[in-house]
């Protein structure tokens, strides 16, 4: 039987190399492509102060332990199954391995929104904050917008540049923005804290105080991003052997760093006074440790980090929509020119570009509403990301289940049923306590609520619809072109 090759492709099988695109990404490179998106000094600042003020206090610690656990047992079924997942295209990829081309394309179009809200979510926080930043180097005070802008045209930039760029890029702003807050753990640690170091971390009654499940949804939000190591498959320089390594570091650095460092955070204040100031100034908690423990140098320099962690963070982000998106067109899903690799750099440029332009007018959407950035453009869209990533984990989780259910592979049964089944569980939990709590999330509303999930539902089955229609269209081309007689 002969089979006419189309222009979109809907299996499985890996693009013409003159169609990939082109990197020599080691493990480390992925690395940091990954903890730049999860933002780590973002965190300390930001979910840290909330997990301890609104969840469970001293003991919220332990929660960063707890989600470790369950994303490194979800990590052992998704590295099993990368040798069979021939191509870039992350959740998508697998969920097409285990389930089928429809239910793919919707998880496609659920990643491709996920991410994208979250990149033009934190111009929402860029913009104020490098505009607060220049302002006490004499800088005259322009709206956020202007500052957004200009972050986006540095982005952009980067984007259409070759994928070794942005990596060198974020691993010198990750290594500076972790450097400061463990050399901040360090002294407070050495110091032995206010009057000792806490015990929160540790005790069963103070884990388990308050409200522990406000603070493991601070916990699971703060990893977000760690798992888009598969993205970047075309451009790893031995992907069978990168993409489970760098899952497995990305996640390990990133909870063993939360959880020393928000112990350090509440030790370096004392049990009492810690959650005190975690409630009445979370937003400078940091700071102000920074301020008592390394002086005015220390607090200045991890205010100028926290911007250029923003700032890695929505490139990480950029980077990992352009390469779905770049995905996508070479199936037929989304403009045909966003799946041609740059002939020089070897990037999604045209991809890039076509996002860029996109958040430009969202961007814009917001400024020209008055949206405040923060409380408002910032919250609502990252709450559609953090019901979408947690939905696209159980997704992934469920389809390499399915994946492995009839055939194991060679792997032992923990790796591949019972790892993955314990995954999928805790994942199923993070996602309740998430969508219970969606309201207070977005800002209170529950109109708002509501239309986080029909966003991501709606992705979905418009997603899943066009899969459909390819799949026929890709049977009835096959049908087609197979000549009189050889029908079986």
């Amino acid at each position: 039987m002969t089979i006419e090759h189309t222009a979109a492709r809907t299996d499985s099988g890996p693009p013409a190399i003159g169609e990939r695109l082109r990197g020599n990404l080691g493990i480390p490179a992925v690395v940091f492509m990954v903890l730049a998106a999860a933002a780590p000094l973002g965190v300390i600042g930001g979910p840290v102060p909330l997990g301890i003020a609104t969840g469970n206090g001293t003991g919220f610690p332990a929660t960063f332990v707890i989600a470790t656990v369950v994303l490194l047992l979800f990590a052992i079924g998704f590295t099993a199954m990368t040798p069979f997942v021939r191509e870039a295209g992350a959740f998508f990829s697998y969920v097409q391995q285990g389930f089928g081309v429809a239910p793919a394309i919707g998880t496609a179009f659920v990643a491709v929104v996920t991410y994208a809200a979250m990149e033009a979510a934190v111009y929402g926080l860029l913009g104020p904050q490098l505009g607060g930043l220049l302002s006490l180097v004499g800088v005259p005070q322009l709206p956020w917008w202007v500052w957004a802008f200009a972050g986006l045209a540095v982005i952009t930039y980067l984007g259409y540049r070759n994928i070794e760029l942005s990596s060198r890029v974020l691993g010198i702003l990750l290594l500076a923005e972790i450097a400061i807050v463990v050399v901040l753990d360090a002294v407070v640690i050495g110091r032995g804290g206010d009057h000792g170091l806490s015990t929160g971390l540790v005790n069963p009654s103070q884990i388990t105080s308050g409200a522990p499940g406000i603070g493991m949804l601070f916990a699971i939000v703060s990893f977000l991003g760690f798992e888009a190591t598969a993205i970047f498959r075309d451009e790893a320089r031995d992907p069978e052997r990168t993409i489970p390594y760098a899952t497995y570091i990305a996640l390990a650095v990133i909870g063993i760093f939360y959880t020393v460092s928000s112990w350090a955070l509440i030790s370096a204040w004392g049990d009492r006074e810690a959650v005190t100031r975690a409630t009445n100034s979370g937003s400078t908690m940091l700071v102000d440790t920074a301020q008592r423990y390394l002086g005015a140098v220390g607090a200045d320099v991890i205010q100028v980090l926290f911007v250029t962690s923003l700032f890695a963070c929505i490139l990480s982000f950029h980077n990992v929509v352009s390469r779905y998106l770049f995905a996508l067109s070479q199936r037929g899903f989304v403009p045909a020119a966003f799946g041609q690799p740059h002939t020089r750099h070897g990037s999604p440029h045209v991809a890039s570009l076509g996002l860029s332009v996109v958040i430009l007018a969202v961007v814009g959407v917001a400024a020209l509403a008055g949206l405040d950035p923060s409380t408002e453009f910032y919250t609502w869209l990252s709450g559609i990301t953090t019901v979408g990533v947690l939905a696209l984990m159980v997704l992934t989780s469920a389809a390499v289940l399915n994946f492995f259910a009839r055939d194991r592979r060679h792997y032992s049964t923990w790796r591949v049923r019972v790892a993955p089944a314990l995954g999928l569980v805790g994942l199923l939990v993070f996602l309740g306590l998430i969508v219970t709590n969606l309201r207070d999330l977005v800002g209170g509303s529950a109109v708002l609520a509501s239309a986080v999930i029909a966003v991501l539902v709606v992705s979905f089955i418009v997603g899943s619809v066009l899969g459909v229609r390819r799949a026929r269209a890709s049977r009835s081309d096959i049908h087609l072109a197979t000549p009189a007689g050889e029908e079986n």
